[in-house]
């Protein structure tokens, strides 16, 4: 095969056996690779009503066919299971350097089964692989277990880890790979550490075989210079401000999250915001292999209390740590963020879980003295001080580690708790971008924009601007975008670099130049009609996933914070989220049943009739 490796490396931690099968050609086609991959076993091989964190639930480990080819922004890989947070299927995303070692390693995915019966680590080199004990590993934070495992294995090894935070079973636990890259979402990290596997270590020198290599060549040749030219007008302002520049564009249109959601703007936001982190604690840029954005933040602060170094905040943990919070010292998000780095946590759902606390004290709902310490808005020492305790599962840690929905329904305010499918939202605020709304409440993983961004067309006009308050016509485009987002993550490519460079003025018009990637790498003979039909074949398997899961349109919900309390302020002062408005067309136009059940129609369609 060319773009794909040809090979599964399956793992059943149970038995201590490692075994290598090949990849069906007519499988890689229909699903493409990465988060298709990753759904289609998951669909076929794992009962959806399991125990996430049983050893019944599979976890798995995907590349696409662009991973390490050299496109750029062909540098992710998809980590799917079904998800100890909400019960449905998450597939969280990453890059970094990982994903093309573990690809040029010989592999297209990683399928991790059972549990083992001592703590072990994955080593893969270059085609071999085999378990290793990691008893002396358990307990470190992900940066000390990278170095050690660098050690024991090959310095020029890459490793996907988790921390503390992980091996006590956080429900919101991260992956970590390459010491700060985050597979963040749904707690990925919680079923690696139910499975007591504590770390993949890669070694992989091989390469990624093209079909066409003249064609691949020059295609990214014109790709890069669009690119390059484009980079001159700094869109989003990623290279140089990277992600937390957003924070401005977010103020200025209401929809930055505050005080746990009771507002979209935050006084205090030019504390936070990517000029100031550029301006205070930026060292240098960084960027995923083969990416010309380099929105990748090394960072130091010096500041006492807050001292440390490493990686991020990205703008989705300065929301949530920050503006959510009503915090507006940026050195101590920042420490927040090194030690979810290090412990292995989500940044989201950390600072959200937070937020939700702060509002319980703040209503009386909650005492200070179960907390065991103040909490109030805007305190930067007690995020910092509980993000420690979380990881660690320490005194008041252990209650927010079970996140927002558990943690306000213990205390009688469920309400209280920002979420869909009980997972914390990303940072913009849907009463005032409605389709972000739709999002929210459709995505198969819970409260996610990662899973089809309606934030480039309703707040940053890519590829035409949308108004952002209308919720009419917003279904089709949000089922288009959510198509898309599947062909890019099972692609192997980033969706900053993909939707702003290969998407065509129209919206509706398919996407040529991942199609025109594919070719040139695969040499499959791909259609515009087979990669539309693969995005939509995609989504309807995570949708029947979540349906055997016990889930409908009951929980393709919001708060009632966010569709019937109107906006207090800002440019959407007054609005309210038209949810329901568009869940009707949006089943419609997905052809699911008014309860969100995809029809007999819809699964014959896509082929998923043997799912």
């Amino acid at each position: 095969m060319n773009g794909w490796m040809g090979k599964i490396l399956r793992v059943d931690l149970t038995r201590g056996t490692v075994v290598e099968e090949p990849l069906d050609a007519e499988v890689a086609k229909a699903f493409i690779g990465g988060r298709g991959l990753g759904v289609y076993y998951l669909l076929k091989e794992v009962d959806p009503a399991c125990e996430p964190l049983s050893p019944e639930n599979a976890l798995i480990m995907a590349t696409g066919p662009l991973t390490g080819t050299g496109a750029p922004t062909g540098a992710r890989y998809m980590v799917m299971t079904k998800s100890p947070l909400t019960g449905a299927l998450t597939c969280s995303n990453s890059g970094g350097r990982f994903p093309t070692e573990l690809k040029r390693a010989g592999y297209d995915a990683v399928i991790l089964t059972g549990r083992a019966a001592d703590p072990v680590y994955l080593w893969i080199n270059d085609g071999k692989a085999e378990l290793r004990p990691a008893g002396h590993l358990w307990g470190k934070t992900t940066h000390e277990a990278t170095d050690a495992l660098k050690a024991e294995t090959d310095p020029a090894a890459r490793v996907a880890c988790i921390g503390p935070a992980g091996e006590k079973q956080v429900l919101f636990a991260a992956i970590i790979n390459d010491r700060d890259r985050a597979a963040g979402r749904s707690g990925v990290g919680a079923v690696m550490g139910a499975k007591n596997l504590k770390a993949v270590v890669v070694r992989g020198t091989g390469k990624v075989s093209l079909a066409d290599p003249e064609r691949f060549k020059a295609f990214n040749k014109q790709v890069l210079d669009r690119f390059n030219e484009a980079n001159k007008k700094t869109p989003l302002g990623l290279r140089i401000n990277g992600t937390a520049g957003v924070v401005m564009a977010t103020q200025n249109l209401g929809v930055l999250p505050t005080k746990n959601w009771q507002q979209g703007t935050f006084d205090g936001w030019e504390g936070i915001w990517g000029g100031t982190l550029t301006e205070k604690y930026l060292v240098t840029n960084k960027a995923c292999f083969s990416c010309p954005i380099a929105c990748g933040r090394v960072t130091k602060v010096e500041v006492p209390g807050f001292e440390g170094e490493g990686e991020g905040p990205e703008y989705e943990t300065i929301y949530a740590m920050g503006s959510n919070c009503m915090i507006d010292n940026l050195a101590a998000v920042i420490k927040a963020n090194y030690l979810c780095n290090e412990l292995g946590l989500d940044t989201i759902t950390m600072g959200a879980t937070v937020a939700c606390a702060m509002e319980l004290v703040d209503r009386g709902y909650l005492s200070e003295e179960e907390v065991g310490r103040s909490l109030k808005w805007g305190d930067g020492e007690a995020l910092v001080e509980l993000t420690r305790l979380t990881g660690y599962r320490e005194g008041f840690g252990d209650r927010l580690a079970e996140a927002s929905f558990r943690l306000a329904g213990r205390y009688g305010h469920p309400e209280l708790a920002m979420v869909s499918k009980k997972q914390e939202f990303p940072g913009y605020e849907p009463r005032g971008c409605q389709a972000m709304g739709l999002a929210y409440a459709t995505s198969p993983i819970g409260g996610s924009h990662m899973r089809g961004d309606p934030a480039y067309f309703e707040l940053f006009g890519i590829p035409e601007p949308v108004d952002p308050h209308q919720w009419e016509g917003k279904a089709r485009l949000m089922k288009l975008w959510q198509d898309l987002s599947c062909v890019i993550d099972s692609a192997g490519l980033c969706i900053f670099f993909a939707v702003r460079n290969l998407v065509k003025p129209q919206l509706d018009v398919p996407p040529e130049g991942i199609m025109e990637y594919l070719n040139a790498a695969t040499g499959a003979g791909f259609s515009l009609e087979e990669v539309i039909a693969a995005g939509d074949r995609i989504a309807t398997a995570e949708r029947l996933f979540l349906v055997r899961a016990g889930f409908s349109r009951k929980d393709d919900t919001l708060p009632d914070r966010l569709t019937k309390e109107p906006a207090p302020m800002g440019p959407a002062k007054g609005m309210v989220c038209h949810l329901e408005e568009m869940l009707d067309e949006y089943y419609q136009v997905q052809k699911w049943d008014d309860s969100g059940i995809p029809s007999e129609e819809k699964i014959s369609e896509m082929g998923l009739g043997g799912l």
